[in-house]
């Protein structure tokens, strides 16, 4: 099955409406290559690794949550590292698209949804705000776990050590919030939200301080680890919807 270049950008913008978020990156098409498709690849970020297997595994497009081009980044030059990446792409006629907080905070496919969905996560609803919108969900645990039985399940679906800051080892947890990724300062919405626990990938010195303190259970497993997801869904759905050849790029990422 081929699909254009066209069909696909419209997939992918109608299931997560870019457009209604203020990100610092654009997401969509950032890298434009041939206007024909018979191969996807799929990955977490567009690394250097990535890109080259995408390459190598004759991918005509390459999605990704985590793109190449950031605003904190300013202008930069096409070389060194960074060229690495970008001219591949552009020497194999390949597409880049990127989306970064629309599929983080998509209802049903996004990560912060997919990862409460393996935690047994009912009755999800938005939460976070950034700039106005949410990234995550919140809900109510099918069956109440304890702190140390929620960290050993994380620990299972992500394949990656999990940081607990947590007032109280042995407290049950009913409801909890997801902002997967670098949202460790937003634990303070779960405690406005009175959620029991929160669930992100990165944590920083003084939220593990800050968090306990004020009685939330945070746990922290990875920013890659918990960003999985989110792009497997995506792919599954674009499988399902074009009927094409799709494939997922696996990163051993620690961070």
């Amino acid at each position: 099955m081929t699909v254009s270049q066209q069909q696909l950008n419209d997939f992918f913008y109608t299931l997560l409406a870019p457009e209604t978020f203020n990100d610092y990156c654009p997401n969509g098409l950032q890298i434009e290559g041939t206007q024909h498709i018979n191969k996807i690849a799929f990955a977490v970020s567009a690394t250097r690794d990535s890109i080259i297997k995408a390459v190598d595994q004759q991918a005509d497009s390459l999605v990704v949550h985590h793109g190449l081009f950031w605003k904190f980044h300013g202008a930069r030059a096409i070389t060194g590292a960074f060229g690495q990446r970008i001219i591949p792409i552009i020497k194999n006629d390949m597409n880049l698209f990127a989306y970064h907080l629309p599929l983080d905070a998509h209802p049903v496919i996004g990560n912060a949804a997919m990862l409460g969905k393996k935690l047994g996560l009912s009755e999800q609803l938005p939460f976070g705000d950034f700039k106005g919108c949410p990234t995550g969900v919140k809900g109510k645990l099918f069956q109440p776990v304890n702190v140390k039985q929620l960290a050993e399940k994380l620990k299972s679906i992500l394949a990656h050590d999990i940081i607990l800051a947590s007032p109280d080892n042995s407290r049950l947890i009913n409801t909890l919030g997801i902002i997967t990724g670098g949202a460790n300062s937003d634990w303070h919405l779960a405690v406005k939200a009175n959620l029991d626990a929160y669930i992100t990938g990165e944590i920083s010195e003084h939220d593990w301080h800050e968090s306990q303190e004020n009685n939330i259970h945070m746990f922290a497993g990875g920013h890659h680890a918990t960003e999985q997801f989110g792009i497997q869904a995506l792919m599954k759905k674009t499988r399902e919807y074009f009927n094409i050849e799709c494939f997922y790029i696996d990163s051993k990422n620690p961070a």
